[in-house]
């Protein structure tokens, strides 16, 4: 059975060193990279099940890695920090991250945490299906390209942006809480403030816009949640 690839991006060589040690253990083959343009050359040449990557580093810091990730790829990356502050993970979590890990942690959570992202993928894509593609007026949604048009132009939305969209478009009329929304998209475990969720949301809506949708098809439900609302266009 081929062994999943983790790519470990941290300028400090250590802690790279103790964390292939711990997922050697469990079984991943790992690579790694000491900054951001090191690591920017791996992934372009080749792919990784998961992407361990620190926000502090010189040069190129994690958060600019983890938008050129999201601009072709939807690979996991769990984001490592001494930055504890919520805006911190907010700002991580929007730009595209799966998962948020402070140090100095525990090295059973963050295990813990690379299995839990890696049986969502893996869970997310077992769930695809050849008809993947929603049609509502003037926009569509094509889940397994992870791509939205308006117009039949595309509509560009972080790798979460979309993710929390298309679970929207796929319960058209149904109200979904925050807490429903977080679960589906960043998992049962997310410790983060829910508010990303709103965030994310405020920042879809104002794409759809810009791009010229002429109707809002994300209904706010006061006191309980979302739920995306448009007529579906006949084949």
């Amino acid at each position: 059975m081929k062994k999943l690839k983790v790519l470990l991006v941290d300028d400090d060589w250590k802690l790279r060193n103790l964390l292939r040690i711990y997922l050697s253990k469990e079984g991943f083959d790992t690579a790694q990279a000491s900054d951001g343009s090191e690591a920017m050359m791996k992934i372009q040449s080749q792919p990784f099940d998961l992407v361990i990557l620190d926000v502090m580093m010189p040069n190129m810091d994690g958060w600019e890695v983890c938008k050129s990730i999201r601009q072709t790829q939807s690979v996991p990356i769990l984001m490592l920090t001494a930055l504890g502050e919520t805006k911190e993970k907010v700002q991580g979590l929007e730009i595209g991250a799966d998962d948020y890990l402070t140090k100095p942690f525990d090295p059973e959570e963050l295990i813990a945490r690379v299995h839990a992202l890696i049986r969502r993928a893996s869970s997310v894509s077992s769930k695809q299906t050849a008809n993947s593609v929603l049609n509502f007026p003037a926009l569509t949604i094509d889940r397994d390209g992870h791509r939205v048009f308006v117009h039949d132009k595309p509509v560009e939305l972080t790798h979460k942006e979309f993710d929390l969209f298309a679970a929207l478009a796929k319960n058209s009329g149904r109200v979904l809480s925050r807490e429903q929304l977080i679960e589906q998209i960043w998992g049962y475990d997310f410790e983060g403030d829910a508010r990303v969720v709103d965030i994310h949301i405020k920042n879809i809506r104002e794409k759809l816009k810009r791009s010229g949708l002429a109707y809002n098809p994300i209904q706010t439900t006061w006191g309980v949640g979302y739920k995306f609302e448009a007529e579906v266009r006949k084949p």
